[in-house]
């Protein structure tokens, strides 16, 4: 079992926070902003953004696109989100965003979750209670971008299905749980000189 890195330095993954309205609200950290083929993300070592590729497709990110901090889920990344603003958010920023529903995708034969959120400080959107709110042609749009933007590499990505915000919140809030049974649970044993019981 893995236990919190001992750094130096700040890494958001570990050290932001979630929110303190979890999980109607959460802190989404931006990686990629809305309108780039840019695919950037959290180099989990060094706490740091690195430029991952350049999609091979000539698509764009439909929203802003991060990871929850404080998440863990069974690809061994944070739980990620999209969030719905009319602005293109800079990379690393914390935005506070309201959870609306999730988006249940499988990326090569794997689960790989996305929560789908609204800006909690944009009034062109922070009206918006759940997904179904949404017009269907960025559904569409979401749904579209998702299952072509790894056409090019050979890669199989089937979007399932899109589900209202109470389902989201329970895949967040087991996130939140995994997350303390991979990282929290370790370190509290290890500081207390316990060992951590084998699982079955």
């Amino acid at each position: 079992m893995d236990q919190l890195p001992k750094t130096n330095f700040f890494n958001p993954w570990h050290h932001a926070s979630p929110g303190d309205k979890v999980p109607e609200f959460v802190n989404g950290i931006i990686e990629i902003p809305k309108g780039t083929r840019a695919k950037y993300e959290l180099d989990k070592d060094s706490g740091l953004l690195r430029l991952d590729r350049v999609l091979y497709s000539s698509v764009y990110y439909p929203a802003n696109y991060g990871f929850i901090p404080q998440t863990y889920c069974e690809d061994k990344d944070p739980l990620d989100i999209l969030v719905i603003s009319q602005i293109d958010v800079v990379p690393m920023c914390i935005v506070p965003a309201k959870v609306i529903g999730v988006m249940r995708m499988l990326d090569n034969g794997e689960a790989d979750d996305k929560i789908i959120a609204v800006a909690a400080g944009d009034p062109s959107v922070s009206h918006i209670k759940d997904i179904s709110e949404l017009p269907q042609h960025f559904i569409s749009e979401l749904r579209h971008f998702f299952e072509e933007y790894k056409t090019l590499e050979h890669k199989a990505v089937v979007v399932e299905e899109f589900l209202e915000k109470k389902v989201a919140q329970n895949i967040l809030n087991q996130s939140l749980g995994m997350y303390t049974d991979m990282f929290r649970k370790p370190q509290a044993l290890a500081e207390s000189g316990q060992t951590a019981p084998v699982r079955p």
